[in-house]
């Protein structure tokens, strides 16, 4: 198992303390690996095994914990009668009221606990089991490997490019699983599209009672295909309906809420836009971008013509990745790629393929040189150049940037 630095030091940062650690993210992200990981470092440190309690109810033999009761007898039959005590569950969202249980185990006090949860679904941390944990837990977002993690596992020969292994990276995705495997097209996509479909299966339909699935899987297409490219459940569902050989008729609200469900099983995020000058958030007209380019290209196959938008989706969960609120930056009528804020800090992307022509140069460079303060302000694109920037517009490599 390769270390997931980031997400283990958000870990330890919350060891001992009574909030309640609740890591999500897309199956097969790591969320497991992540637990065992910690684990090992409960282990290494002293902690007695007898003081840790690893649940995975995923395993055959948890099927019948299906209730709250039922979880927590089993939980509190294996808390010792005195000292520290960390719990580790695995896909909790498989209990049914596993708040209830977990809450309560929060709140004695005769037991010492420090929680650890994982879930593949939002649903997990709906309004109801918030407010019921409401101030008891903090919520770690779990993403695919970033390039640099992609870099330390051992699955590609090491005396290729470092242009060739981001190729690599674009083309079979960042969950952690397809390092494990053959590194030819059929294994790959084959074991991506039983990923895709146990989220489609256990995430979305069994939850939202989802009764047409053919329908969920062309909105989830239709959303994959246009990766980057600003969408509405009116655009959607026009779409749809007009393609239909029944002659169809769906209706935006439907493809609405399927939309929150590919949100909620988080193979899907959305970016709203961001009116820069008025300061305020707008709610029309997002993008969505597919957490892993290795799902999309297993469900539309490997399309180079499309590598902006593959280069953007990898931009932006970087920049998730770094702590940043990322949203699409308006300014009159303009509009850039990605406004990233933290704190009391802003940056602002623009991503391309190249700028080696003098067109695309311009293009690019408009919407960033019409923003008039004083926030960076970078075009990052595959040139290597010697030229580094342009009247206080910085130019940067992806792939620089991605391993800075």
């Amino acid at each position: 198992m390769v270390q997931r630095t980031q997400y283990m030091k958000r870990l330890m940062a919350y060891k001992d303390n009574k909030l309640i650690k609740v890591i999500t993210g897309l199956r097969r992200c790591g969320k497991s690996t992540i637990l065992q990981l910690y684990k090992q470092e409960l282990l290494a440190a002293g902690t007695e095994g007898s003081r840790i309690i690893d649940i995975n109810f995923e395993l055959m033999k948890y099927d019948e914990i299906v209730d709250y009761r039922q979880f927590y007898k089993l939980v509190r039959e294996q808390i010792p009668a005195t000292g520290k005590c960390y719990i580790l569950l695995d896909e909790i969202q498989q209990v049914n009221h596993w708040e209830k249980a977990v809450n309560s185990l929060c709140v004695e006090t005769d037991i010492d606990v420090d929680i650890y949860v994982t879930g593949s679904n939002a649903h997990m941390l709906s309004s109801e089991i918030s407010t019921l944990l409401s101030g008891r837990y903090v919520e770690i977002k779990m993403l695919p490997l970033s390039f640099k993690e992609f870099l330390l596992f051992d699955h590609i020969p090491s005396d290729w490019s470092v242009e060739d292994k981001f190729r690599h990276y674009l083309k079979y995705g960042s969950l952690p699983t397809v390092t494990t495997l053959p590194q030819d097209d059929l294994t790959v996509y084959e074991s991506l599209g039983g990923i895709y479909n146990t989220v489609v299966v256990k995430d979305i339909v069994a939850r939202t009672k989802c009764k047409d699935v053919a329908l969920l899987d062309k909105i989830i297409r239709y959303v994959i295909s246009n990766t980057g490219s600003i969408i509405s459940p009116n655009k959607i569902s026009g779409y749809i309906s007009s393609h239909s050989s029944k002659g169809d008729n769906i209706k935006s609200s439907t493809v609405a809420a399927y939309l929150d469900a590919l949100q909620k099983a988080y193979i899907v995020y959305e970016v709203n836009r961001f009116d820069i000058k008025g300061k305020e958030q707008l709610k029309t007209l997002s993008k969505f971008y597919v957490t892993d380019t290795g799902i999309r290209n297993a469900l539309l196959g490997h399309a180079e013509g499309d590598i902006g938008h593959v280069l953007e989706t990898v931009v932006y969960f970087e920049l998730l990745r770094r702590g940043y609120s990322v949203f699409i930056g308006k300014w009159y009528d303009s509009e850039l790629d990605f406004l990233a804020i933290r704190q009391d800090t802003r940056k602002y992307y623009q991503v391309t393929l190249s700028m080696l022509s003098e067109s695309v140069l311009t293009r690019e460079l408009a919407p960033l040189a019409a923003i008039r303060d004083n926030y960076e302000k970078t075009i990052l694109s595959m040139d290597k150049t010697y030229i580094t920037g342009h009247e206080g517009i910085r130019f940067q490599n992806i792939i620089d940037f991605l391993l800075s």
